[in-house]
This record gives structure tokens, sequence and C-alpha cells, in this order.
């Protein structure tokens, strides 16, 4: 399976940081080949112009961001989805995981 990248992005890129970690460890658990990296909203536009992204993550605390990540990244094939509230409050790396492959496949 090809490596799959993995952007989240939220108000500052820190408290998504444990989350990435949470997913890290999921993605290995099931043998999926995964970059998974958190930043501040205001800089993931940048990154998905300087590398490939796969999806975007957003946190709950920038859900009102959506429509206008949508607006950017959509043109170029990349899928947006916000964070269900309850697995970001958990922290829970495998839901999140399954979240961002489901949103891939479409």
């Amino acid at each position: 399976m090809e490596k799959k990248t993995i952007m989240l992005a939220c108000a500052a890129g820190m408290s998504t940081s444990l989350l990435v970690s949470k997913m890290q460890k999921a993605a290995e658990e099931q043998g999926v080949d995964a970059e998974i990296f958190a930043v501040a909203a205001a800089e993931a536009p940048d990154y998905a112009e300087k590398q490939h992204i796969d999806v975007v993550l957003l946190g709950p605390q920038v859900r009102f961001m959506e429509a206008d990540f949508k607006k950017k990244m959509e043109p170029k094939g990349i899928p947006v989805g916000v964070i269900p509230m309850a697995d970001y409050g958990m922290m829970n790396g495998a839901k999140v995981l399954d979240f961002a492959n489901q949103l891939m496949e479409g």
C-alpha cells in the first residue's frame, strides 16, 4: 500500500500533536504506511502547495474554516473533513485514522 500523507490543522497546531502520535501508533498497529503531521490552520494551505497531501483533517475548534478549506483543497483533489468532536476529545487515534481513510476512499 502506498504511503498516505495526512495533515491535521487546528488553531495553533499544538493541541493536535498528541492526536498525531496516537494516529501514528494506530497506523503502525494496522500496518498502514502514513505520514501524519499537524500544523496551524493558517499555515495549512502553504503546506498543501509545497508537498503532496492525501487528506486534510480540521480540528473541531476550526470547524468554521471547513468551507474555505474545501474551496482551496478540493480542486487539488484533497478531501477535507472535520474531526468528530468525541474522537478528538478522547484522542482516539484509531477512529480518526479510520475517518481519514474514509475521506480518502471517497
